[in-house]
């Protein structure tokens, strides 16, 4: 069951950061709500070939974390460029309160664009350590698989704290993304899904029903992309951001599919 969830989780994300790449390729140029790269500056030279370097980066390590042989390499080319998407996010701590004010909410979504990428880099790093050139895909390898959970551990709980602080923060914006026809209005599940983001990283940090709380946390991440961002794909179709959004989503799905797996083998071991 835990191999079955790693190995399901472990496709996703191969799938989606393939995707990614080829989306990045195709428009020569980074998608920018995932891959902020003009938070550095408003005009990148080298654009196009810096966007064909991360592609390359996505596309082969998605591909590679697939395959028993090239796992650890291929993981560590995600965990790269996962946190390089993360680094571009830090320019805007300054940027940002220049133009939207000096205030929580500003602040929380600089932090929550960094989260979303250090998930998928905290993934990466435990499928680093699961693999070794060795063994088969997924055996476990224990001396240094401790460290590697705890270390997403707590990125991957604080920061669906973090998630759910800016919903609830930030509901009437958040309200805009969410489809008209469902019940009980916007407002209303943005609260919800901010608390439950809430005790989901609460509980992974707690280690009471972490193991729960990672698979539903998940969970959320497949509706998000089911109910919010795929049908952004039929109503602008040629936007980049449409359907590199959905490409990050599902990266984060099955990230923190990775995680719940790793995190059930670490309560079995201690069971």
């Amino acid at each position: 069951m835990n191999l079955g969830s790693m190995k399901l989780g472990t496709w996703i994300l191969a799938l989606s950061s393939i995707a990614a790449g080829l989306f990045d390729l195709i428009w020569r140029e980074f998608e920018p709500a995932h891959q902020p790269i003009h938070a550095l500056a408003d005009v990148i030279p080298g654009e196009p070939f810096l966007a064909a370097i991360a592609a390359a980066l996505l596309i082969l390590g998605g591909a590679a974390i697939l395959l028993p042989r090239t796992a650890r390499y291929g993981a560590i080319a995600l965990a790269i460029i996962y946190t390089v998407f993360a680094l571009f996010w830090i320019p805007r701590f300054v940027t940002a309160p220049k133009y939207l004010g000096w205030h929580f909410t500003v602040f929380n979504g600089v932090v929550d664009g960094i989260a979303t990428q250090l998930i998928v880099a905290a993934a990466a790093l435990i499928l680093y350590t699961l693999n070794r050139p060795s063994h088969p895909l997924y055996t476990l390898n224990r001396p240094s698989h401790p460290r590697a959970v705890q270390i997403a551990r707590w990125v991957f709980g604080l920061s669906a704290v973090d998630f759910g602080l800016a919903h609830l923060t930030g509901v009437a914006f958040v309200a805009t993304m969410m489809p008209s026809w469902f019940p009980l209005g916007g407002p209303f599940w943005v609260v919800v899904s901010g608390i439950a983001f809430v005790l989901a990283g609460v509980a992974i940090l707690a280690r009471v029903r972490d193991v729960l709380a990672a698979r539903l946390l998940a969970l959320m991440f497949v509706c998000f992309s089911a109910f919010l961002l795929i049908p952004n794909i039929f109503a602008a179709s040629r936007d980049h951001l449409s359907w590199g959004s959905n490409a990050y989503n599902l990266a984060a799905a099955g990230s923190t599919l990775i995680f719940a797996a790793a995190i059930s083998i670490r309560a079995s071991d201690h069971g």
